[in-house]
């Protein structure tokens, strides 16, 4: 159901059951693995940000994941012009915020209200952005500047959405489509991997005749449930797959993390 391409389900949701709550954690923990089994959490470390990194060529971007950089700390001293030790947890988090902005498009409207800021403070930032990450720029515009002309985007695995309204004569209808064209290639594209990844896990897992079980994917996470004996070679089966889903200009990154219920795998 997700325009983006990611799966979701219903009833319940498993995509949106919460994590960064006390009440959401507690929530979590209903969910466990049958008996004498764990849970074993494989998440994408900044997948978005790494499509993005690709995509627009950006050699600063390329080169902080290459060098497996903070990247949101990165950003922080490229912005807010600081030494990387000057970086407090505040700077990081609103890197963070226009890390993810400009890949929606943010405009320094939205930002300024996500930050808590002035317009022009949001506008001074992304133009910062922009100035020390020109290869984003440039995805940006070529971007745009292509969907304007065909009317469609796609993802690096050719999966077409469709623009009908990128030349709509309503302001806001047109800026929409222009977020979209952009999110596409890079949201669209990480949900793309994500399914081919679960696609070649669940093959190899078949071929190795395990009985470890993919349960689901949740954003740019695949749960699992793997019995005690084969822990050590599911992970470095699901690692193998995943970071191996795609040839990157920068490489790919799991995470992973198991326990006795969804709260602690993660």
């Amino acid at each position: 159901m997700a325009a983006t391409g990611r799966l979701s389900s219903s009833d319940p949701n498993l995509q949106n059951i919460p994590i960064r709550t006390e009440e959401g954690r507690e929530i979590r923990k209903a969910f466990i693995p049958r008996s004498g089994w764990q849970l074993l959490s494989a998440d994408y470390s900044q997948i978005e940000l790494r499509i993005l990194a690709h995509c627009s060529e950006d050699p600063i971007l390329i080169q902080s994941f290459k060098e497996d950089e903070d990247i949101h700390t990165r950003t922080a001293t490229e912005v807010f012009q600081v030494f990387p030790q000057m970086v407090t947890d505040e700077l990081r988090r609103q890197a963070k915020a226009i890390n993810f902005g400009i890949i929606y498009g943010m405009s320094a409207f939205g930002l300024a209200r996500e930050l808590d800021i002035s317009n022009k403070m949001a506008q001074t930032y992304i133009d910062h952005y922009f100035t020390r990450y020109q290869g984003v720029k440039a995805f940006i515009d070529r971007t745009i500047q292509t969907a304007y002309e065909t009317h469609k985007t796609s993802t690096l695995l050719g999966r077409i959405r469709q623009l009908p309204d990128i030349t709509s004569s309503n302001r806001t209808v047109r800026q929409f489509a222009e977020r979209t064209a952009i999110n596409t290639p890079i949201q669209g594209t990480a949900a793309d991997l994500i399914k081919l990844a679960m696609i070649h896990v669940n093959r190899a897992l078949r071929e190795n005749r395990m009985q470890t079980a993919m349960l689901l994917s949740v954003h740019d996470e695949i749960i699992f449930e793997v019995p005690p004996e084969e822990l050590e070679a599911a992970q470095a089966l699901v690692r193998r797959k995943m970071e191996g889903v795609w040839d990157l200009a920068v490489p790919l990154k799991v995470n992973m993390a198991c326990g006795q219920n969804w709260a602690e795998a993660h």
